[in-house]
């Protein structure tokens, strides 16, 4: 016999997970913290399973992120059916987790929060993670939604195609002159390079495609892990980088970068993944990302 699961207990797992701790999540269901832990052990003997990491921050359990990802779920459910009956609920507006890639950010992506109608009482919890990492958040139950650079949907999640970001290979014209005169496979080994951070091998990728795999980009290279920054980085000469096209394309027209390879753009496909949940309000926000990605992106 399947064992039911107190809508209680997950609305306490889910306060545990966001606020981090048991004290924070008692000061936030204006509980006492003993009440939390008696409730999470409950939960716990109830499934047969650990559901969380007593670490600092509390984290999840692979089980545990099933039973968060459907506590989100519930209260979304819930918020939703407390508008068509025409109740205000707790009269505090819902929060809404999406994981977006530092590039969508800082180009197309944030218009869309503008366009949420205020009736819908959303606020939104932005998670910047890289976009291969994006749907690991989705299938935590960290998030609702992911801009991910994977066509493949997590379980229980749908996918549509939002478009391609194209991204230039730029330095600032004296880096050029300095750095790169020669053969862009061989000059490419040894010029000071940007990275984004330590897990971005977007740089080195593009290098190995042009030496056909016989090596990544310098090892001289900055760590700069904002969008912003990275352009500022490349365009005040510290090194090379792979610049999204709505961002370079204003400091091409004004002198301050160059292409290096004006036939080798790369595009990364964008993807929308989303829970598969009759909410409207998710169902607008799906809408909105949709339709600003067709005019940021290309086809």
């Amino acid at each position: 016999m399947t064992p039911d699961l107190p809508l209680d207990q997950l609305r306490t797992l889910l306060a545990v997970v966001d606020e981090g701790t048991f004290d924070a999540a008692a000061a936030a269901l204006h509980v006492t913290p003993s009440a939390v832990s008696q409730r999470v052990k409950a939960l716990e003997q109830r499934t047969g399973q650990v559901v969380l990491m007593r670490t600092k921050p509390v984290r999840p359990t692979e089980s545990g992120a099933v039973l968060v990802r459907l506590a989100r779920q519930v209260a979304r459910l819930e918020r939703d059916a407390y508008a068509e009956l025409g109740l205000s609920g707790t009269g505090e507006p819902v929060r809404m987790s999406v994981a977006v890639n530092a590039d969508s950010l800082a180009t197309w992506f944030l218009p869309v929060l503008s366009r949420v109608p205020p009736e819908a009482r959303l606020y939104f919890e932005l998670r910047r993670e890289d976009e291969d990492h994006t749907a690991a958040l989705l299938r935590e139950g960290a998030v609702m939604a992911a801009v991910t650079s994977s066509p493949d949907p997590v379980p229980g999640c749908s996918v549509r195609a939002l478009g391609r970001m194209r991204y230039l290979p730029v330095a600032a014209p004296d880096f050029a002159a300095r750095h790169l005169a020669g053969p862009l496979a061989d000059v490419l080994l040894e010029a000071p390079v940007v990275v984004f951070d330590r897990r971005d091998d977007f740089q080195d990728g593009f290098v190995r495609r042009l030496t056909r795999g016989r090596s990544g980009a310098s090892a001289l290279r900055h760590y700069v892990p904002t969008s912003e920054g990275f352009v500022e980085a490349v365009a005040a000469g510290l090194g090379w980088g792979l610049v999204p096209e709505a961002q370079a394309e204003p400091l091409l027209r004004a002198g301050r970068l160059v292409g290096i390879a004006p036939d080798r753009t790369v595009d990364v496909p964008l993807y929308w993944q989303q829970w598969k949940l009759d909410s409207p309000a998710l169902a607008h926000v799906a809408e909105t990302v949709t339709a600003t990605a067709a005019k940021a992106l290309r086809g």
